[in-house]
């Protein structure tokens, strides 16, 4: 399956900052490989406004798409010549496919998490979640105020598709933030899209509701970036009493694969603890299958990482 660059190597990226971190390239380049294609996956740290020029190359450079993360998601969404109904409900892009110079957004983020709950026996239909995160969390870490950039684009999405995919209520946890005013927008317009599902926001820094709504949730899932390299002892949940058996918790953070949340989880016997590498694996099949109209080898490229993850 080896393949080396050439002259007629077709050019795709990740956009955002940072993304030195990413496990994309690894997941793309492994699936071009698989499938004979002739395409290289690179990763480009690309700021809010850089957008317009990214953006600009991608067509002159007749990259045939790119793959966003934060904080561009949002700004992508503005530049785009058209948008996936997903991504215009939302207004953030994570996949941009270049149709001959069209750039179309679309947003996979929603549709990995779920199938990352599937892969795990779990779904949302009838089920109560709490949500921490909107686009930005604020917390203390050592006694130190640190500011981390939240889940964004793909905390709204997962959102909106758990309330489209039949959650009961979903309960939105964000600081009094720029971002709080995106949490009471997608509230707002999910309870016209799907009024079945009661969709509430609340100030994280509120412990004591976060406290009480965790304990009447059946899943709890971080949609922010609160422990990721470098900040892995980060956690929004400090209290380690709000864990119990039958709930599940997930986190969209893959690096480290386990955050302090998630392993803090486990150690309290949860129902079911995960990680972000399966939203990442399935939201990055769903871009795959966009760019190429191919599946990707996703179980192959789990056996990969399983045989190299301690190389």
């Amino acid at each position: 399956m080896e393949q080396r660059i050439k002259g007629t190597t077709g050019l795709m990226a990740l956009i955002g900052s940072p993304v030195g971190h990413s496990g994309s390239p690894a997941m793309y380049n492994f699936s071009f490989r698989h499938h004979n294609l002739d395409y290289a996956y690179m990763a480009f740290d690309i700021k809010e406004d850089q957008v317009p020029a990214a953006l600009d190359a991608i067509r002159l450079f007749k990259m045939r798409g790119a793959n966003v993360t934060m904080p561009c998601k949002n700004e992508v969404a503005k530049h785009m010549d058209e948008l996936s109904p997903a991504a215009r409900i939302i207004g953030a892009v994570n996949t941009i496919v270049n149709e001959d110079g069209k750039l179309v957004g679309h947003i996979t983020d929603g549709i990995g998490f779920m199938q990352a709950l599937k892969d795990n026996d779990i779904d949302v239909i009838g089920k109560k979640m709490t949500i921490a995160g909107a686009g930005g969390a604020a917390t203390s870490i050592k006694g130190r105020k640190i500011t981390v950039a939240g889940g964004g684009g793909a905390a709204t999405a997962i959102q909106v598709q758990c309330a489209l995919d039949g959650a009961e209520s979903i309960s939105i946890f964000n600081p009094k933030d720029p971002f709080f005013a995106r949490a009471e927008s997608t509230a707002e317009k999910l309870s016209k899209e799907t009024p079945d599902c009661k969709v509430s926001v609340f100030d994280l820094e509120d412990e004591a509701k976060l406290k009480e709504e965790v304990a009447n949730a059946d899943i709890l899932v971080n949609a922010t970036l609160a422990g990721m390299k470098p900040h892995e002892e980060l956690t929004l949940i400090n209290d380690k009493s709000m864990f119990r058996p039958d709930l599940v918790v997930a986190d969209v953070v893959y690096n480290p694969a386990e955050t302090r949340m998630v392993k803090e989880a486990k150690e309290a016997g949860c129902k079911l603890a995960i990680g972000g590498k399966g939203m990442l694996l399935w939201q990055g099949a769903a871009a795959y299958k966009l760019y190429t109209g191919l599946e990707m080898p996703t179980a192959e490229y789990q056996k990969f990482q399983e045989e190299n993850e301690n190389k």
